[in-house]
């Protein structure tokens, strides 16, 4: 445990470098850096006491010993120029370990102040090197106060998460353990210390051999592609008793050079964060994809041993995503290794990110005894769900753990890990004994045959798809829609050929459009007393009425709900979870049979002001989203050319009608449809179709480079202003044309962005359907500043980018939370 004392030495340090290192990060790293400092010259001084020498403060860096850098003698600027010129020098001594040359490789000191120096290194002066758990204790409690997201996506796993995935992967003390993202080595230190605990006897002695305390030590091993995390994690492995910690900067994604070192463990928490334009990987990936969550899960279900187990903490967007890459990898997985999800609260790794995540726990052993998938919810871990996280009484990790610990073992020895288990597990037991009825679930469990998973080709790992239809687990009571509601009956049903341009009340009819249509005469209008809930009859679509209407035609269903049942809630209820249409014209009657549940009026009020607040957000960034154009004002100083002049106009190819390919080609193969997909709303990341480079060479086409812009080219989709920018070598077809320009004079970004900025369909011919033509778009004369007035325009452009992109990820957050508001009346938390 760690002890006050030290805890407040910590923060001491912390506070005195507020003032001129503000970044909690960079406050960690100069501690680290002047810990390890401090350290080196106890063990010198410890080596001194023995009757031995100093090894690292010796030859020319005996000058930087400790005491001399702490000596009343010396001035304050002295000390500041002598620490920051031995900390930037120290990776070159030679009479000192790998290890510490790598902890001050770009060491440097970000101030020159010498009264903040002086204070930081006083307390710094306090801390004695030891290898004891107290000091480990010490500097995850340093570790834990980073409260910033990196540019990479990195951010703190929280200590009981990491301790909660241990226990249930249980590496042990023979087993290759590799974190692929090891961040601080948070992962690798629960680990070592789980292994520990197991061999510890009743009396608190270790039974390590030597032997398996030296192959303990060899066999953890962590990557990073931080120098900065790198450093932290070599810190952090070194106090907690490795000599030689095996901690490698190394870009997992990218990088081939560790490709072929595999592990019997392997645990993480992968960088949920894709870069702009995407990630490039190598070619060795079975996976051909750019986000960052499904190479590195691909990653670490390629390189586990044939016994090997994994938990990994992923974006819960990758049990359920539709983008082919999530696709295959979700088959990939339920096929050969995955043998349980564990879904997490939303807010667990608050302040650092609001993701919804999983942990996907992995075992090829267990996933060959097995037709089945097992699926479990934590409600709460522990803490709140705030930004602060402070601790709550209810705790649902040590049931789940439990849950999650019989079930594997029921399928390691078909028996219960002991005879005197919980009820709890001997529930979950006595489930999974009766065969596991697939369309039942108990609690928050869920065991669902791997063909059922697979059986409509998208292998949806998300649990609640699979809950029995119209099962519900909640503790409001359920009601029939039918038992709630009455139909009104409207004065008149205007048809079409009454319908007015203008008028002073609006109609609703089929196709629930916000005015279908208007009237001026109040004899056929309904005038609601309470907000109305309008249903489609035959697409079972849904809307909420409070202003003066008429009702057009047939098709719809008026409803006034009983005074225990806000309209508005019934209305969002029925917009979370529609109804869904099965093609049948009348759907009322199946409505009417609907059940819901029901809570307290207050509950229901609660449930919808807290929806509002939310689409009032929605609203707002969606207004950002739609309205945003870049925009470049032109200077009339800047030439004007012919796009020919600095590019080349190519269209694309006709492909056979009936073309089809994988995405495991070389090439990918873009139609129109392609710049629909999610993630290409600026340059094409993803892709449905792809080729190989014999078959492009037989039909006689040829690919394009990165930083062509594309767009269509025939029909209605030319005023769309869908033009994106390939992220990499592609081609397209007939439909499509592209852009390559000349990038020592045109950038590609600056094209895209002018391109962006004015209609393009004034190129196109007055034909039906319209078309471009090569020639034409040739022809063009557009404004060619010079490169550097274009990077500087392309960087704020990317800057207004980055803002929409926020806005857009309001949107879909905001949009689940919707959701979330009404599911959690389903599942009745209280």
């Amino acid at each position: 445990m760690l002890d006050a004392e030290t805890k407040r030495r910590i923060d001491t340090a912390r506070n005195a470098l507020v003032g001129k290192v503000p970044d909690p990060t960079s406050q960690v790293e100069q501690i680290t850096i002047a810990l390890t400092y401090k350290f080196m010259d106890d063990i010198d001084a410890e080596s001194e006491a023995f009757g031995g020498a100093r090894t690292f403060f010796a030859g020319e860096f005996a000058r930087y010993a400790w005491p001399k850098l702490m000596h009343p003698g010396l001035g304050g600027h002295e000390m500041l120029l002598l620490y920051a010129e031995a900390i930037e020098r120290m990776n070159e001594n030679p009479d000192i370990p790998q290890l510490f040359r790598d902890i001050f490789r770009n060491a440097f000191l970000p101030y020159r102040d010498p009264e903040t120096l002086r204070g930081f290194l006083k307390v710094i002066d306090g801390f004695t090197y030891d290898h004891s758990e107290r000091l480990g204790d010490a500097y995850e409690y340093l570790l834990s106060i980073m409260d910033s997201q990196g540019d990479a996506g990195q951010f703190r796993t929280p200590r009981h998460i990491i301790d909660f995935i241990v226990s249930i992967v249980d590496p042990k003390k023979d087993e290759v353990v590799i974190d692929p993202a090891c961040g601080t080595a948070g992962f690798l230190i629960s680990s070592y210390k789980h292994i520990i605990a197991a061999n510890t006897d009743l009396d608190g002695n270790n039974t390590l051999t030597p032997d398996e305390r030296i192959l303990l030590a060899g066999n953890f091993k962590g990557y990073d592609i931080s120098p900065d995390f790198v450093r932290l994690s070599l810190v952090n492995m070194y106090l907690h008793g490795f000599v030689e910690p095996h901690i490698f900067e190394y870009d997992t994604l990218s990088s081939e050079e560790r490709w072929n070192e595999f592990a019997d463990v392997i645990l993480a928490n992968p960088p949920f964060m894709t870069p702009k334009g995407g990630i490039r990987p190598h070619n060795r990936f079975s996976i051909k994809a750019s986000r960052s969550e499904v190479l590195f899960v691909d990653y670490i279900a390629e390189h586990l041993n044939a016994g090997g187990r994994a938990g990994i903490v992923v974006p819960e967007g990758i049990t359920f995503r539709i983008e082919n890459a999530y696709k295959q990898l979700r088959r990939k997985l339920v096929e050969e290794s995955l043998v349980a999800a564990v879904s997490l609260p939303a807010g667990v790794f608050n302040p650092y990110s609001p993701v919804k995540t999983s942990i996907l726990l992995l075992d090829k052993v267990l996933a060959r005894k097995t037709d089945r998938v097992a699926f479990f919810k934590v409600e709460n871990d522990g803490y709140d769900l705030g930004a602060q996280r402070r601790p709550i009484e209810q705790n649902d990790l040590p049931q789940v753990l439990a849950q999650v610990t019989a079930y594997l073992q029921l399928l390691r020895t078909g028996v219960p890990k002991e005879e005197g288990q919980s009820s709890m597990t001997a529930m979950v037991t006595d489930y999974i004994e009766d065969n596991c009825d697939t369309d039942s679930s108990v609690g928050s469990r869920l065991v669902i045959e791997r063909d059922r998973i697979a059986a409509d080709g998208e292998y949806n790992l998300s649990a609640q798809r699979y809950r029995k239809k119209g099962s519900l687990s909640t503790a409001f009571p359920t009601v029939s829609i039918g038992s709630y509601v009455e139909t009104i009956t409207p004065p008149a049903k205007l048809k079409r050929t009454e319908f007015l341009n203008a008028g002073r009340f609006q109609i609703i009819d089929q196709s629930q459009e916000p005015i279908a249509g208007w009237t001026n005469d109040p004899e056929s209008v309904i005038w609601p007393e309470q907000p109305l809930v309008i249903f489609g009859d035959h697409t079972c679509s849904v809307k909420l009425v409070d202003l003066p209407f008429a009702q057009g035609a047939d098709g719809i269903k008026i409803l006034r709900t009983a005074s225990e049942l806000d309209p508005a809630f019934l209305y969002r209820v029925l917009q979370v979870r529609p109804l869904p249409s099965t093609g049948y014209r009348r759907h009322f009657s199946l409505l009417k049979r609907l059940q819901i549940p029901l809570p307290p009026m207050e509950v229901q009020r609660k449930v919808i002001k807290e929806i509002e607040g939310y689409e009032q957000v929605i609203e707002g960034a969606r207004a950002v989203v739609e309205n945003y154009r870049p925009h470049i004002h032109i200077d009339p100083d800047w030439p004007m050319v012919t796009i020919e002049d600095i590019s080349s106009v190519e269209s694309g190819f006709r492909f056979p009608t009936d073309f089809q390919g994988d995405t495991d080609q070389e090439i990918p193969f873009l139609k129109v449809s392609d710049m629909n997909l999610p993630g290409n709303e600026d340059r094409i990341v993803f892709w449905n179709n792809s080729v190989s480079l014999q078959v492009l060479k037989s039909l006689n086409a040829k690919s394009f480079p990165e930083g062509t812009v594309i767009f269509p080219k025939i029909g209605a989709a030319i005023a769309t202003n869908k033009k994106r920018i390939l992220n990499c070598r592609a081609t397209f077809d007939n439909n499509v044309m592209g852009i390559v320009p000349n990038e020592q004079l045109l950038l590609p970004g600056f094209l895209h962005a002018l391109l962006l900025d004015f209609d393009i369909s004034n190129w196109a011919s007055d034909a039906q359907p319209p078309s471009m033509r090569k020639s034409v778009v040739q022809k063009q004369m557009i404004p060619l500043p010079p490169l550097e007035i274009q990077e500087a325009l392309v960087r704020e452009i990317e800057s207004e980018q980055t803002l929409v992109d926020a806005n857009h990820e309001l949107i879909k957050r905001f949009g689940k939370k919707v959701q979330e508001s009404i599911e959690w009346v389903y599942e009745g938390q209280s």
